[in-house]
């Protein structure tokens, strides 16, 4: 059995639980989760429209081309798409990339390029219409 002081403050928190979570649904941002909106889950792609897939390619040493997976520099491909916008602004920033994966993987060729690769599906009736475009967004070159 709760005291009436107990009461209160189980009132308190939740109201100020519930106002934080309505003011993060409102104004938020995914950087404000869990208060506010985690945008994956919270909103969905025009069915007319575009849908954009993102890649991170290198050229190693050798000359090979690869698709980066998450495990060659331990960033998700979700957190590299969250990034999109600054690798644009700064493609030098794509060097990080490369010293991750030098450190990660040291028996491995080094990475003389990173680029970041955008996709973009056409959508009708929320289906692929076949028609798709690729774009480099971001390069850097050792």
């Amino acid at each position: 059995m709760l005291t009436a002081a107990g009461r209160r403050a189980r009132v308190v928190v939740t109201v100020l639980v519930f106002g934080l979570l309505l003011a993060g649904t409102a104004f938020g941002d995914d950087d404000a989760f869990p208060f506010g909106p985690f945008r994956m889950y919270s909103t969905r792609d025009d069915p007319d429209g575009l849908v954009v897939s993102t890649r991170v390619e290198a050229v190693d040493r050798t000359g090979r081309l690869l698709v980066v997976p998450d495990t060659a520099t331990g960033l998700r491909r979700a957190e590299i798409e969250g990034q999109v916008g600054r690798f644009r602004a700064d493609p030098a920033l794509l060097a990080e990339l490369s010293r991750a994966h030098d450190r990660l993987h040291p028996d491995e060729p080094a990475y003389d390029l990173v680029r970041v690769v955008e996709r973009r599906y056409r959508l009708r009736d929320s289906r692929p219409t076949g028609e798709q475009a690729e774009q480099v967004v971001a390069e850097w070159r050792r």
